[in-house]
């Protein structure tokens, strides 16, 4: 698998690059978000697989890392790790929300990193067989409506009182899954095997997150409520 290793510190590059390359994977290093938008455009990419995963470190020189993020998304699909010191709940929703798949915090276990990384580049690959399968399954789908809430199964789009709100790949397959059987509890596992296409504990926060900026999103805290040690249920809001 192809990897874009963006990272501005050269020994922190180096060191992890080896360890990647142990593992077989073809890392391409850019030093600053330049290089890395550069790395990525269709042109630079001609007659070579793309790349697999984008592992960002937001902490780069001549450019805010979120906004890297953002403008990698615009050019392609490629399943974004942010590598980052910040721990806060915050900054991890804002970087889902840019169209990060993934957010790893340093200090990391490479471990940890490595599974991550094979995680998300799963769920790719699945989601791009799921887009490629054509006429079936939900795209013949009609619309979940749940109070003001509509969630559009075949477009992917979802609308609170006929306004669109843009949700990412995961924020999407999460409300459909709950929406198909509002009131009945999900539980956790039963989430991450079927939204994430893994069994990996470490998704768990993930998850979270991704229930924290659906709720900011669709500015309804209530339509998703947890259930204490067990898991998540939707609860249809009065239309």
């Amino acid at each position: 698998m192809r990897l874009l290793l963006v990272e501005d510190d050269d020994h922190v590059a180096a060191a992890l690059s080896a360890i990647l390359k142990k593992h077989g994977f073809d890392v391409t290093h850019a030093r600053n978000g330049e290089e890395a938008l550069q790395a990525v455009l269709p042109a630079a990419n001609a007659g070579r697989v793309p790349f697999g995963v984008v592992l960002l470190d937001l902490g780069l020189p001549d450019q805010d890392g979120y906004q890297v993020c953002g403008r990698i998304r615009k050019l392609t699909t490629t399943p974004v790790i942010m590598v980052t010191a910040r721990a806060d709940v915050r900054s991890r929703i804002h970087g889902l929300n840019l169209g990060a798949d993934d957010y790893v915090v340093k200090p990391y276990d490479t471990g940890e990193l490595l599974a991550r990384i094979h995680a998300v580049s799963r769920r790719s690959a699945a989601a791009d067989t799921d887009d490629s399968a054509g006429p079936g399954g939900t795209d013949e789908a009609a619309p979940l409506r749940l109070g003001s809430v509509t969630i559009e199964l075949s477009t992917r789009r979802v609308s609170v009182a006929g306004a669109e709100v843009q949700l990412t790949r995961k924020e999407f397959d999460l409300l459909a899954l709950l929406a198909q059987r509002p009131g009945v509890v999900f539980r956790r596992e039963q989430i991450i095997s079927e939204v994430w296409r893994t069994s990996w504990e470490g998704t768990g926060r993930t998850l979270e997150v991704h229930v924290a900026s659906l709720r900011a999103k669709l500015r309804m805290p209530a339509l998703i409520e947890t259930v204490r040690g067990v898991g998540y249920r939707l609860v249809a809001p009065a239309a």
